[in-house]
């Protein structure tokens, strides 16, 4: 579905236009179109592979969705690939803030004088980043290497509240880590944690991968005058990236001592249930010799034999719960 589709002069927005009349301003050299896209199907693809020229290659992924992050050079051209990270709570999920990760997909074309973005899969749009953009003609003179780090810079942006709600929700899992009647819910949520990190996390590093390659060194020629801006968003992402290795070091520390108290809790249990065992045991061992039944037993004819039986199992299984109880065992 086509969003919008503008054409900017020097800096300037002129007007929307029809996608037939994008060759009309392609090649001129002072301006450029910017293209947005929502849920694009394969006829629409079709359509700006004709009026941009795209590579095929970069066409296909886009068409086929579900890529890794990336930046890949086409001539002088760019394509890059970017997920979408949203936290949406889940119906029936703990509270503090639990959720699920829902990731999009944006594909993004950038030309000399063009910038197509596709968005797969999100409800979250550019409309913002296209009010901004307009509000600094300045730096939307650099063209369409500008609105590549701007639609670059509001994903990574996104990304922050996502780690920050995260961030609180292991915040919470913490302050209960040390009660035994949530221990072993804390390990699933734990569990649920490390995988929307690892999620994060390959949204992340791979486009740290394709940003770095777009300042310093040799970069692409498109992006000669915005090398700044992208070193920018790679600050931020490394920021972020920073953020999700502190958070899953910490909840590997949060799982091992969880699991310790698990251990521990069930140690305790095996004290008490072998401090009981030993003290009905005692118990049954003096039963036991007095039930053997044999003939020459005098203690069987005593008439104080019973009381005193009775009295030397209350007091060896007294001591036994005494030194028990000393020992923290009961």
């Amino acid at each position: 579905m086509l969003v919008n589709c503008v054409v900017y002069h020097e800096g300037r927005r002129v007007h929307d236009i029809p996608v037939e009349e994008i060759g009309q301003w392609i090649g001129r050299g002072d301006s450029f179109v910017w293209v947005a896209l929502k849920d694009a199907t394969a006829e629409e693809l079709t359509a700006m592979q004709q009026q941009f020229g795209l590579h095929e290659l970069a066409v296909e992924d886009a068409r086929h969705g579900h890529q890794r992050p990336k930046i890949e050079e086409y001539g002088d051209s760019l394509f890059a690939v970017l997920h979408l990270a949203e936290l949406r709570p889940v119906t029936g999920a703990a509270s503090l803030g639990a959720g699920e990760i829902q990731l999009g997909e944006v594909d993004i074309f950038v030309g000399p004088d063009y910038v197509l973005s596709v968005r797969n899969r999100s409800e979250q749009g550019f409309l913002g980043v296209r009010s901004r953009a307009e509000r600094e003609p300045q730096l939307l003179q650099y063209g369409s290497s500008f609105v590549f780090y701007a639609l670059i810079d509001a994903v990574v942006d996104r990304y922050m509240p996502v780690i920050a709600q995260l961030e609180s929700e292991l915040e919470a899992i913490e302050e209960q880590i040390f009660s035994s009647q949530t221990a072993h819910s804390n390990i699933k949520r734990l569990y649920e944690l490390k995988r929307k990190m690892t999620v994060m996390r390959h949204a992340v590093v791979p486009l740290m991968e394709g940003v770095g390659k777009l300042y310093g060194g040799r970069v692409p020629a498109l992006c000669n005058n915005t090398q700044e801006y992208f070193r920018d968003v790679y600050d931020h992402l490394y920021r972020v990236n920073a953020s999700i290795d502190a958070m899953r070091e910490t909840i590997a520390t949060a799982l091992q001592v969880n699991l310790s108290m698990v251990t521990l809790e069930q140690s305790d249990i095996a004290k008490r249930l072998a401090g009981w065992a030993a003290i009905f045991g005692a118990a049954t061992t003096i039963v036991g010799i007095w039930g053997m039944n044999f003939e020459f037993m005098p203690e069987l004819e005593w008439q104080y034999g019973y009381p005193l039986a009775l009295l030397i199992i209350a007091g060896v299984c007294g001591w036994l719960y005494r030194r028990f109880r000393k020992a923290r065992w009961l």
